[in-house]
């Protein structure tokens, strides 16, 4: 077991950061279930955190709140909820932290600049005959 969570290449939380808590769960497990607390509830304090940079804080505070939790009550296993839990967390902040590439412009191509103006011109033609001819 390590002592971090993964989120991406070089960060990793420590999991002392993130609070982890066992409750009852309603998924699977049948009468199992009413005496076995096995949903597991990890929250992470972004802004107590201190591998996180002040960026990175405001990045994942605006996306996700101050707090950022992840549920698990899948499996009947109270360990397997605990894994999918964190790795829900992991993903919820590698998804925060991710910084989308800028759009670069492009010019329309010549092909897309022809057709375009032959759909204007057979549009134009096709309202052309709709109208209404002049007497001769």
């Amino acid at each position: 077991m390590t002592d971090f969570l993964h989120i991406r290449d070089g960060l990793s939380v420590p999991l002392s950061e993130i609070e982890i808590r066992a409750s009852r769960s309603s998924g699977p497990g049948g009468q199992h279930a009413n005496v076995t607390a096995s949903r597991i509830e990890a929250t992470f304090d972004v802004r107590n955190s201190s591998v996180l940079s002040e960026a990175q804080k405001a990045r994942i505070s605006a996306k996700l709140g101050p707090r950022v939790t992840a549920v698990a009550q899948d499996a009947r296993s109270q360990a397997r909820n605990r894994e999918l839990a964190l790795q829900r967390l992991a993903q919820r902040l590698r998804d925060a932290l991710h910084v989308p590439r800028p759009r670069t412009k492009t010019k329309p191509t010549a092909g897309s600049k022809r057709r375009r103006l032959d759909d204007k011109k057979r549009r134009g033609q096709t309202k052309e005959g709709r109208r209404r001819v002049d007497g001769e």
